[in-house]
Formats: structure tokens, C-alpha cells, sequence
């Protein structure tokens, strides 16, 4: 942008602060790091979380945000306290004798009093500022930090993602002005309106940005040259390249197009690229790592694995799943002890250390599954055929063995390397017939010795054992979320037809509980083996400030619930269950809030924490420790689990034969003795075993663990994106979509609402519409809408222009007024409702459900009022 005169230019942002001044800010503890989210609802509102704080910092104006987008890792300043915001929905009293430090007013937290002993170290001093601003907040519970960025310290790889829309009409129109002036034989001076061109993100969370149209692709020059206005339907790929302290808005560089915007491959093309989703084929260097075919299990393999193929063994996944692994097996003991084993397809034998494939896999760190198919993390030949765990194939596998008394309590375990052959491959609904005795055998196919009755019967014994591991895990403090999923019904054009809300059955928890298990297990064998080279999953406690609000919407409504512990709120939600058993929507509302104030489960190295295990743990799980070790074929993180384990492994094999029952005891086994693990000898082997099997250091570990969280992620993201097409697709082919929807929020300007049929939450804005009032009445949180068409006024300074009453409301009309109607027969069970309206939270209402956006802006799925009026008639 260096050729638009600079003189002319004020500066609209402020100078980031220097690298040095950022870090020595941080150790001192004026600033503070964070990751930059922003409000997908009000752009201008962003929120940072500072660790060890309760509530998120607000960032709010664009002054404050400095340039700053979603994802970006930012330095921020704390605001004084006079500065700081009212939570929302707050209207508790501040205690302004709270804190012992007298006047809070104009107080800046990060200030250094200088009031530290000499020779106290900046992370002392860091630590108190932290302790400072959590009394604060403590003291002013409704009161909300804020803050603004003073630095970017790393930027967002959404940067490079970026997926929107080109507005080429003002770009024409001031064109053609500047050509008209030309003929006018005017002076014309270089004008940015004809230079640049607007990009529209499709991510509200992003700014508008400028693209310089001499930048642009040969092919959309063309077209713009053409005056071709069927560009702006395009659904285009770019990315931020520069934001100066110059510039309202962004510079942006187009990449390429997709297509048109209502296509379907083009928005999943760019679903894929926004979350920098490889979809393109592996690369021959990566291929060519893997076995030809047909391939035989080495004979040496057999040396140093136990060996399971005479053990009934079988698989229970999804009935379309091509990639096997996991599988399980039980037998009976003597005493009723029951010997249950997982399992898993040892992929890391396949897969070494910086080779190609490991690298590719790592790159990918984990498959997507889209609706119709999948993006594997591993070849195909690899992932669904040498390592999938193909009933009546010998395969390879890592195997963890307990023995499990009728309390459920693990009396003894056995991990290690195995050769297994899987009898059969059953689908969920198949071990769910051999649960409930209604299985017809009909089209599956065994292998071995074995007969249909032992399968049925393992099956059986297995979700017996299941269903106590599962009340004790409870007992312990597990915390159930379990809600409706969305499913589709696709017609052979590939285009969904229907929906579905799917639950889970008990065949999908046997299989849950087990790998449950043995991710717990390897957890405990791995950490102690490498406490600080452990690659492991935590689940933070939930949002304190979320769940006081899921606390007052339960109160609110006279629900008890007590968010004490993991376990008290589980018991509060299943008592609930059954005190609303008649009313399954309205708790199917209350799961939904319940889920908001859950934090992400994340990857981490166990070195890379410093507070020694406290917060390693599992909030949902109520686990110590847990890490993922049961899926390698579609999880990287899995196989570097799978390669510290075989690492554990080859420590105790390489101890002295004298040592070996101290070994058991200290490395796989149940007892732990941290004394003998810590010595000399046992420390020199687990060393030899990590540079054997390539056990990741700590920093390297941190990195491969924050690269599996944004993979992660993006692959959360790519589903949400996905349903959210095709619901769109679905709602696109039906003439009419209506469903009862429960009001979850009100207010002067929108309500939030819970649809029903779709399990989603969406928007109603009401304010400023033509034809329509809003009343408000705060005191009961009441609203009361009405339809009047003579009512056109605006609110008082108020530019804008008025919504069609159209935009928020399906209106119909009494029978016997107007003769024609839309057909709502399919919908005759859902009545509209009749203006005036009178809502409260949790009122039901009918609602449409409709299509935006495609060639002319992002997708989304709108909701409408389904509402029926006497005067409809007069403007029909």
C-alpha cells in the first residue's frame, strides 16, 4: 500500500511494543499472554483468557483489539480498575470494601509498588500482580477486566485461511465515475476506491478487508475487467498480508476461487482450506514406507510377542468402518475374576520415526470425517488394510490385559506386544442385538474355531463388567454431557433428504468403557516411566463464571443443582433427567447450557507443566491421568503413546533377570514404588529404551502436542462446518421447515432460541422491524411482540433502516380470510402462534427454518417467527 500518499495517512492504531519490552513486561507481570477470541456476534467484542484467572479480559473497540485477529497470540495491558465493565447480566452489588488495599477507583492491577524484598525474583513479583487482579475479581464478582493489546506476539494461522466474498458493484461504480470525470476532461488523481476492492469474510469474526486489484488472479482480473457481476456470487480463498497503524482495514491477497458460493463442492473445498485441512493424496515418498501387498507378519515377531490368535477376539466399530483399531476379549476365570483385553492395531510398527510417513502423519495429525467420507491420517493401504484389524487376518497389536473382579476393581494387568486374529467384525447394532438376545446371523461372517454362541456370550460378559466399571467411574466423580446428535439422511444425489437424532446405545458404551480403560491405564504406565516426556490429555475445570450462570438459569426455573464437583453436577443433572422425564425438551435445553461453561480437552507434555501433576487431571472423567493410546490409525498423538509405551516395554526387558519382579511392579504393573523407579539402574534403561524407540524430549513434545490440539480443532471445526452445510442443503430443498423452538434468552433487541428438530441455538432480532412492536419489561423479563402495520416509526436516534416484517416473521392468516396459503400439511401437528405475544425464558414458540446465504453470502441457517395475525389480511 506504500504507492497511496502516506503523508495524507493518520495513524489510526498505535505501535506495538518491541519484542524486548514484551518480554520483560511478561516477566514482570504488567502484561500478560493470551490467545485472542473474538465475539462471532459483535465483532468489536473480543476476549482473552489469562491463566490462573477466573474470567476472560474484554478487549473491546477496535482501538483496544490493535490490528489484532481470532487465533492471534497477543500481549495485552490490563485496564485500571476504573475501567473495567459490568458483566453482563449482572446486577449484583459491588463490595467496595472487599479489598484491604483501600480505593480501587483509577487503579492500575499491573502497577509495580515496589513494595517486593530485595532480590525477589520477577516470577515472585509476576505472581503477585496475578494474586492482585484474582482478589479483585473475587472482591467484585460483577465487574469484568478489561484490557487492550499492546503487542502481537504470534499470529493466528487463520491469517493464511481466509475465506469470503468480493464486492466488485462500488468498485464498478466508482469506475465508472472516475471514467465520467475523465470525459469531462477533469483532472483525476489516484483514487484507493479504484485501486482496492472489498473482501467480505465469511467468519464474522473477522474484519473487512482491502485486496489491491493488481494483485488479483489473471482470471478474476479478467472477469472484473468484464464487469462481470457473477464474481461476487465467487466464494474466494485469500489471506491477511499486512495491517499497518495506517489502515482501518486489513490488506488481504486473493489465493484463488472456489466457485460458486451455492455449490456444494465449493463451500466443502473451502470448509477444508479455512481449516487447513489436507485433502490432497499422500505422497509417493510416504506410500512408498509401507509394506507391498500381500504382506505376511515377519517371523521374528512371533519371538517377542505373546500370542493371541487362539483367543476370541472381535471388533465393534460404526457399520461403514473401514479402519479397525480396536478389539476386544474376555474370558472367565476362576473366583469370578473376568480377563478382559483391548486390543489396539500396533501402527507405530508400521509407522518409524522421521520417515516420510511419520512426518506426513504428523503433518495431518489426525483424520476428518466428513458426512459421506473421510480424510485419512494414514494411506488407505496402511489404515484399512495392513494395520486395520481385519477379521481372520493375523495382525499386529498392542494389547492391555486386566483381570477385573465382579466389583469391578482391577486386580491385575498385563500390557504388551501381541499377534491377534479377529474371529468377526461387528457393527454397534449387532452387539447391540447380542445384548438384547435378538441377533440374527444372517450376512455376518466368522472365523476360526469359534461359534456365534461364544461371540454372543463374550459380548454379553463384557457389557455386564462394562456396566459396573461405568457406576464406579460415576461414583468417583464422571460427568455425563450426553445429548442428541445430529444425523442425515442422504439421497443418491448425495443431497440430505432428512435428519435424524441419534442417541447411543449400550453396545456404544461397553466399547467406550473399555478404551476408557486402557487410555487411563497407559496414562499411569507412561508417566511414571517418563514423567517428563509423557504426551497426555487434561480436561480443565469448567468456566466458573458460565457455571454460576447455569446455576442461576437452573435456580431460576426451580432446578437444583450443585456444580460443586464433577460428581455433584452429574447427580444433579441425572436427578433432573428424571424429575423432567415428561418434559425432554426442556432438559435437552438445560444439557445444551451445560456443555457452555466446559473447557476444551487438550494435549500436553508432562514436563512442559510445572505444578507436578495438579492440573494434569481429567474434569469430565474425574481421572488423574489420561492420554488417547486406542485409536493410531486416525490420531497422531496415539502413536507417539503407542512408542513411549513399547519404550516402557523394552525398559523392563533390558533389567536384569533378578530385577524383573521390581520392574513389573514399577513400570506395567499395579504398585508403584518411585524409589526403585528413580534409581540409577532402572533410570539408565528407561534412557537406552527412549533413544531406541525415539521418545520426543520435552520441548519437542510441547510442540507435537500444541500441533495435535489445533488439528484437533480444526477437525471440530470441520464437522460443525459440514452439518451446518448440509442442514443448509436440506433446508434449501424443503419448501417449508418448521419445529417448536424454547426460548433461552430475551431481551429489548433479540431472543436466543433452541430449535428443537435441529438440536441448534439461533437468533430472532425484533428491534427496528416495520410493522412489529417490542415491549420490554425488565423487571419480569417479559416481552411482549405485536404486529401493527400502520407502525413504521424509528427508534429514537436511530439511522437505520427498518427490517420488513418478512425478515423476522413466517406470517399466515385465519382460514376463513384468505383462501390462498402456503401448504403446511407435513406441519400440521406445529400451530402458528397468534399476535400479541407474551414470552418469558423457556417459552415454546413455532418457528421456520430457513436458508441464507450461498452465491450471495456465507451460509447460515436463519430462524423465524411461524405467527398468525388478523391483520395479515389487510396488506396480503
Amino acid at each position: 500500500m506504500s504507492h497511496i500518499n502516506q503523508a495524507e495517512q493518520q495513524k489510526k492504531f498505535a505501535a506495538y511494543w518491541s519484542m524486548e519490552d514484551v518480554n520483560l513486561a511478561l516477566h514482570q507481570g504488567h502484561v500478560f499472554k493470551s490467545m485472542f477470541r473474538v465475539n462471532a456476534h459483535n465483532r468489536l467484542e473480543a476476549y482473552c483468557k489469562i491463566d490462573g484467572l477466573s474470567v476472560d479480559v474484554l478487549i473491546t473497540g477496535y482501538h483496544n483489539q490493535n490490528r489484532a485477529v481470532e487465533g492471534d497470540i497477543v500481549a495485552i495491558k490490563v485496564e485500571p480498575f476504573s475501567s473495567w465493565t459490568k458483566m453482563k447480566g449482572s446486577n449484583e452489588a459491588s463490595r467496595p470494601n472487599a479489598y484491604v488495599n483501600g480505593s480501587f477507583d483509577g487503579e492500575d492491577v499491573t502497577r509495580d509498588e515496589n513494595n517486593h524484598p530485595t532480590g525477589s525474583s520477577t516470577v515472585e513479583r509476576r505472581q503477585v500482580i496475578l494474586e492482585k487482579l484474582c482478589a479483585m475479581v473475587n472482591a467484585f464478582p460483577s465487574k469484568r477486566p478489561t484490557g487492550r493489546v499492546v503487542s502481537i506476539i504470534e499470529m493466528s494461522p487463520r491469517r493464511k485461511t481466509i475465506v469470503g466474498f468480493l464486492r466488485i458493484k462500488p468498485w464498478l461504480f466508482n469506475r465508472e465515475s472516475c471514467q465520467k470525470d475523465t470525459s469531462k476532461s477533469r483532472l483525476v488523481l489516484l483514487s484507493p476506491k479504484r485501486d482496492y476492492i472489498q473482501f467480505i469474510s465469511t467468519d464474522p469474526k473477522f474484519p473487512k478487508m482491502m485486496v489491491a486489484v493488481k494483485t488479483l488472479p489473471n482470471s478474476l482480473m479478467k472477469r472484473l475487467e468484464d464487469c462481470d457481476l457473477t464474481l461476487e456470487m465467487e466464494l474466494i480463498a485469500a489471506e491477511i498480508v499486512e495491517w499497518s497503524e495506517e489502515y482501518d482495514s486489513p490488506l488481504a491477497h486473493v489465493i484463488h476461487s472456489f466457485g460458486r458460493g451455492g455449490e456444494v463442492e465449493s463451500q466443502l473445498s473451502a470448509i477444508l482450506f479455512q481449516s487447513s485441512v489436507i485433502s490432497s493424496d499422500f505422497p509417493p515418498e510416504a506410500i512408498s514406507c509401507i509394506p507391498h501387498i500381500p504382506w505376511r507378519i515377519p517371523e521374528k515377531e512371533f519371538y517377542h510377542r505373546r500370542d493371541l490368535r487362539n483367543l476370541c477376539v472381535f471388533t465393534i466399530d460404526p457399520a461403514t468402518a473401514s479402519d479397525l483399531d480396536d478389539a476386544l476379549s474376555v474370558e472367565m476365570l476362576p473366583n469370578g475374576i473376568y480377563r478382559v483385553g483391548v486390543h489396539i492395531a500396533d501402527v507405530s510398527y508400521f509407522v518409524p520415526p522421521h520417515t516420510a510417513l511419520d512426518e506426513e502423519a504428523q503433518i495431518r495429525s489426525t483424520s476428518v470425517y466428513l458426512q459421506r467420507y473421510k480424510l485419512p491420517m494414514l494411506p488407505p493401504l496402511l489404515s484399512e488394510k495392513l494395520g486395520s484389524l481385519i477379521p481372520g487376518v493375523e495382525r499386529l497389536a498392542f494389547s492391555i490385559i486386566w483381570d477385573i473382579n465382579l466389583e469391578g476393581e482391577v486386580v491385575d494387568r498385563w500390557i504388551g506386544r501381541t499377534v491377534m486374529q479377529s474371529c468377526c467384525k461387528l457393527s454397534y447394532e449387532h452387539a447391540q442385538d447380542m445384548i438384547d438376545g435378538t441377533l440374527n446371523v444372517e450376512g455376518l461372517q466368522l472365523y476360526g474355531e469359534f461359534t456365534w454362541s461364544d461371540v454372543v456370550t463374550s459380548v454379553q460378559n463384557l457389557e455386564e463388567i462394562a456396566k459396573v466399571l461405568k457406576e464406579n467411574r460415576y461414583k468417583d466423580g464422571a460427568l455425563s454431557l450426553e445429548n442428541a446428535k445430529i444425523g442425515f439422511l442422504f439421497g443418491k444425489d448425495g443431497i440430505p433428504n432428512d435428519i435424524v437424532l441419534t442417541g447411543r446405545k449400550k453396545s456404544n458404551f461397553l466399547v467406550e468403557e473399555f478404551m476408557l480403560l486402557a487410555n487411563t491405564t497407559a496414562a499411569q504406565v507412561i508417566s511414571r516411566a517418563y514423567p517428563s516426556s509423557a504426551l497426555l490429555r487434561r480436561h480443565p475445570e469448567p468456566n466458573l463464571s458460565k457455571l454460576r450462570d447455569l446455576e442461576s438459569f437452573c435456580c431460576k426455573h426451580g432446578l437444583q443443582l450443585n456444580t460443586s464437583t464433577s460428581s455433584e453436577l452429574n447427580q444433579s443433572l441425572q436427578r433432573i433427567r428424571r424429575e423432567l422425564k415428561e418434559d425432554s425438551a426442556l432438559f435437552h435445553v438445560l444439557m445444551n447450557n451445560a456443555t457452555k461453561p466446559m473447557q476444551l480437552a487438550t494435549y500436553f507434555c508432562s514436563g512442559d507443566v510445572i505444578d507436578n501433576g495438579k492440573d494434569w487431571g481429567h474434569y469430565a472423567l474425574a481421572v488423574p491421568l489420561y492420554t488417547h493410546f486406542t485409536s493410531p490409525l486416525r490420531r497422531y498423538a496415539d502413536i507417539v503413546v503407542h512408542r513411549t509405551l513399547a519404550a516402557t516395554l523394552e525398559a523392563e526387558f533390558m533389567l536384569d533377570i533378578n530385577e524383573k519382579k521390581m520392574v513389573k511392579t514399577c513400570f506395567t504393573g499395579l504398585c508403584f514404588n518411585k524409589e526403585e523407579v528413580e534409581s540409577f539402574h532402572a533410570q539408565k534403561v528407561l534412557a537406552d529404551a527412549a533413544v531406541k524407540y525415539v521418545v520426543p524430549g520435552t520441548h519437542q513434545l510441547a510442540d507435537v502436542a500444541a500441533h495435535c490440539n489445533e488439528k484437533k480443532l480444526a477437525s471440530r471445526h470441520v464437522k460443525d462446518a459440514t452439518d451446518k452445510l448440509y442442514m443448509w442443503l436440506l433446508l434449501r430443498n424443503k419448501q417449508i421447515f418448521i419445529s417448536e423452538a424454547i426460548v433461552l434468552g430475551l431481551g429489548p433487541r433479540f431472543m436466543s432460541i433452541y430449535v428443537i428438530k435441529l438440536a441448534i441455538e439461533r437468533r430472532i432480532y425484533y428491534d427496528e422491524v416495520e410493522g412489529l412492536t417490542a415491549e420490554w419489561l425488565d423487571t419480569t423479563s417479559t416481552l411482549v411482540l405485536n404486529y401493527c402495520p400502520n407502525n413504521r416509526s424509528h427508534k429514537k436516534g436511530s439511522t437505520s433502516k427498518l427490517k420488513t416484517v418478512e425478515e423476522v416473521a413466517m406470517l399466515t392468516f385465519p382460514d376463513n380470510m384468505v383462501p390462498e396459503k402456503p401448504d403446511l400439511s407435513k406441519h400440521a401437528g406445529i400451530e402458528p402462534a397468534v399476535f400479541p405475544l407474551v414470552l418469558h425464558i423457556l417459552s415454546t414458540i413455532p418457528v421456520t427454518l430457513d436458508p441464507i446465504g450461498g452465491d450471495d453470502g456465507p451460509i447460515d441457517i436463519g430462524a423465524r417467527l411461524y405467527a398468525s395475525s388478523y391483520f395479515v389480511s389487510n396488506v396480503l
